[in-house]
């Protein structure tokens, strides 16, 4: 998989109409347009994600990010939403109804859990969770959608993409990219017909958006777009003109991310304190040979165990380089509980069945030196 083209990002092909085209395109900070006083303006009013019609129906800002999105993924089209959660939503209320067979992994980020476990089966919808590694195994010719995350949140384990594609060759195959993100795996190249990620992390970069992406064919994403007029999750201009601007930095910014991720996963592999460490970058990760030929970089997202929630609690309070805070992917490392904080929603035997150890932390590996993230670990472990 070839990385993302820099010039690619910096010049996205955005049609803004006649005349000069400003290098940042500006904030188009209103809710609604006036249209031609003619027939046109049904046309608008009836097109998918209109650029120049009602702000909740799309903007030149979203179109703009969603160009530079779309590319990052080799996708046909993109749409642009309020959070990673609303594109979560809207990939699967779009696909499914009563009576639609769903095969899901038990491991997933907090929310969509929520989705599958709740929301779905009150609908109608018959929602099988099985293990990670069960997925390929679980689905078969009854299976209308199949949902993965990979990376997992928090465990860091891996779904084989091209073996679930041929597992079930006629499912509606959705993939939660989040982790791994575009630089390191393009899950529409192995298969998958649909991309979610949220934009809130990596895409953006700085800790300072709440977005969401969904990637695919046009029909696909023509009818996600429907569900989200709907439900009604903007991703309003300034938003959006922030995602662009932080895409232009994206694959300079997941390049420090690997190799950060790499050093202090592997400072942690070695420390007496930890007993473990879940990177699939490491050789000891037991599905590093999928990370090799899934992934072309390993990011910076990584969990480990250090035996109780209590001695997880120290360690958190001894950092003081790394904040205590959820969420992840911006230039700051995290360290946070994920147990208590990131999966707080879920019942012990959820979490137990999503593999998270009470004395697990996870950390979002930001862009400082690597020596002082390590150095400020370091310090923390010592009893």
């Amino acid at each position: 998989m070839e990385h993302p083209s820099m010039t690619d990002l910096l010049h996205p092909a955005v049609d803004n109409g006649p005349g000069g085209t400003p290098l940042t395109l500006p904030i188009y900070q209103t809710s609604t347009y006036e249209l031609p006083r003619s027939p046109a303006a049904a046309q608008i009013a009836a097109a998918v994600a209109p650029t120049a019609f009602y702000t909740r129906y799309g903007s030149p800002n979203a179109r703009e990010a969603e160009t530079i999105l779309a590319r990052l993924d080799g996708a046909e089209a993109a749409l642009l939403v309020g959070s990673g959660m609303a594109a979560v939503s809207a990939a699967l209320l779009s696909n499914v109804r009563a009576g639609t067979r769903v095969v899901a992994q038990t491991s997933h980020y907090t929310a969509a859990l929520t989705l599958l476990r709740t929301v779905l089966p009150s609908l109608g919808v018959d929602v099988q969770l099985v293990p990670q590694d069960a997925v390929p195994a679980a689905v078969g010719p009854g299976t209308d959608v199949v949902y993965v995350e990979t990376p997992s949140n928090p465990t860091m384990a891996l779904t084989d993409l091209a073996a679930v594609r041929a597992a079930a060759p006629d499912a509606l195959l959705i993939a939660d990219n989040t982790f791994a993100t575009p630089y390191n795996t393009r899950p529409l190249d192995l298969g998958v017909d649909l991309v979610v990620q949220s934009a809130t992390k990596y895409l953006n970069g700085h800790s300072d958006v709440t977005a969401g992406v969904l990637t695919g064919s046009a029909q696909l994403i023509a009818r996600a777009w429907e569900t989200a007029r709907v439900l009604g999750p903007v991703c309003h201009p300034f938003e959006a003109w922030l995602l662009a601007r932080g895409l232009r930095t994206f694959p300079l910014r997941m390049a420090r991310h690997n190799a950060n991720g790499l050093a202090v996963a592997t400072f942690l592999r070695d420390h007496p304190a930890v007993r473990a460490v879940h990177y699939p970058g490491l050789a000891e990760h037991p599905q590093h040979d999928l990370a090799r030929r899934q992934m072309a970089g390993f990011g910076g997202m990584l969990s480990f165990t250090v035996g109780t929630a209590e001695a997880a609690q120290r360690v958190i309070a001894g950092t003081k380089l790394a904040h205590n805070a959820v969420s992840l992917g911006g230039t700051e490392t995290l360290i946070t509980h994920a147990a208590s904080l990131v999966f707080t929603h879920q019942t012990e035997q959820e979490r137990q069945e999503s593999g998270i150890d009470p004395g697990m932390l996870r950390m979002s590996i930001g862009l400082e030196e690597p020596e002082d993230i390590i150095a400020d670990l370091r310090q923390a472990l010592t009893p």
